[in-house]
């Protein structure tokens, strides 16, 4: 297995070991909105290496919405990257740890049906694709068989 090489931003690498170390029983919301958060892990697209990054926790049924919004910054976020080169992941959703695979969404009505979802979970997620000029990318993620 590939070697994991925590984030250099200091809340996201704090987060994911508090939720990893605990087994997935504390540090389950961003830092102070009491909102969910999950924990995506993929593989870096340059280094091979696990990386894994907190992401809120908006649902589609049994499937979960990620927004690649990096709080409306002009570029995408490095793990967006990641996904479009290797789209499996897992996801630990509390003590829950599913291997899932993601799809980016295109613009559609299915991409605007899910860009609701996620901002009636998490709204600063409006505010965020309103102060950036690229189009916050969507991905949904499904099983794997």
């Amino acid at each position: 297995m590939a070697d994991y090489i925590p984030s250099t931003r200091d809340w996201v690498r704090d987060q994911v070991e508090l939720y990893e170390g605990s087994g997935g029983t504390n540090g389950l919301t961003l830092r102070d909105t009491g909102l969910p958060v999950i924990i995506v892990t993929n593989t870096g697209r340059r280094t091979g290496a696990v990386r894994k990054t907190p992401l809120m926790r908006v649902m589609d049924g049994d499937n979960y919405i990620l927004v690649a919004s990096q709080g409306g910054a002009p570029k995408h976020p490095v793990w967006y990257h990641n996904l479009k080169a290797q789209p499996n992941v897992e996801i630990r959703d509390e003590t829950v740890v599913r291997s899932m695979q993601v799809r980016e969404i295109p613009e559609s009505p299915e991409r605007a049906r899910l860009w609701e979802i996620a901002v009636a979970a998490f709204p600063p997620y409006q505010e965020y694709q309103n102060k950036t000029d690229r189009l916050i990318p969507v991905f949904v993620t499904e099983a794997t068989a």
